[in-house]
């Protein structure tokens, strides 16, 4: 039971009130809020409001920024928080990679990009879902937050290059500058990918981390 009680969070068990404030964190409310906002956001990119998607996805992105520091700040880092944030992180990257691909504008993220964003994010979730019920720590990595951080500033630049074409920004077209940033996104997408695959590669042969399994009443616990 001492693994169980270390994972309150993991609601097994009835929900009283310590389940439901390990639940209902304030940077779980704000991962969930955010995944609102994406579904909002999908909505105002395919409706051509790109001026007002912009201005949302600025808000959902702060909000990521902001539930990570508060987790950290005031101790309230949960299994379901490590869950739930990367995943609606992943929703609204795939998505609004896919929603400005294909398209003739000048700005449009080609479709291969979208799919290797897609793809990259679907095995590097998966690695991490596998390598952390073995045990190990598969947090994110520098390059993992450089990726994270190109991929939003290229949502962000090709938004704004849809809804305002002619801007410049440091002497260069907008619509150049989501082509840059698409490209460098991109760029840091594969490599970070790679570079995971790597790490879970040596972990698995260095550390034998899915030797450790979990006694089979307690793995359900821990895993649900």
């Amino acid at each position: 039971m001492e693994i169980a009680k270390k994972n309150s969070d993991c609601f097994t068990g009835p929900l009283n009130t310590t389940t439901l404030s390990a639940i209902w964190t304030v940077p779980n409310m704000l991962s969930v809020m955010r995944l609102l906002l994406a579904i909002v956001l999908f909505f105002l990119i395919q409706l051509g409001l790109f001026s007002v998607a912009a201005v949302l996805f600025l808000v959902a992105a702060s909000t990521d920024w902001i539930d990570g520091w508060w987790a950290r700040y005031f101790k309230q880092v949960s299994r379901l928080g490590r869950i739930l944030d990367p995943l609606v992180d992943k929703v609204i990257v795939c998505g609004c990679f896919i929603l400005l691909a294909g398209d003739e504008d000048p700005s449009s993220i080609a479709p291969w990009m979208a799919v290797v964003v897609v793809l990259r994010e679907l095995i590097v979730t998966a690695v991490r879902a596998e390598m952390e019920r073995c045990g190990s720590d598969f947090s994110a990595g520098f390059s993992g937050k450089l990726k994270m951080l190109l991929q939003c500033a290229a949502i962000g630049i090709v938004l704004a290059a849809r809804a305002q074409p002619d801007w410049v920004l440091a002497g260069i077209g907008v619509e150049q500058a989501a082509q840059v940033t698409t490209w460098a996104a991109v760029a840091a997408t594969i490599y970070s990918g790679v570079e995971y695959l790597f790490r879970a590669r040596i972990l698995l042969l260095t550390q034998n981390v899915c030797d450790k399994k979990l006694p089979v009443d307690h793995a359900s616990e821990v895993e649900a």
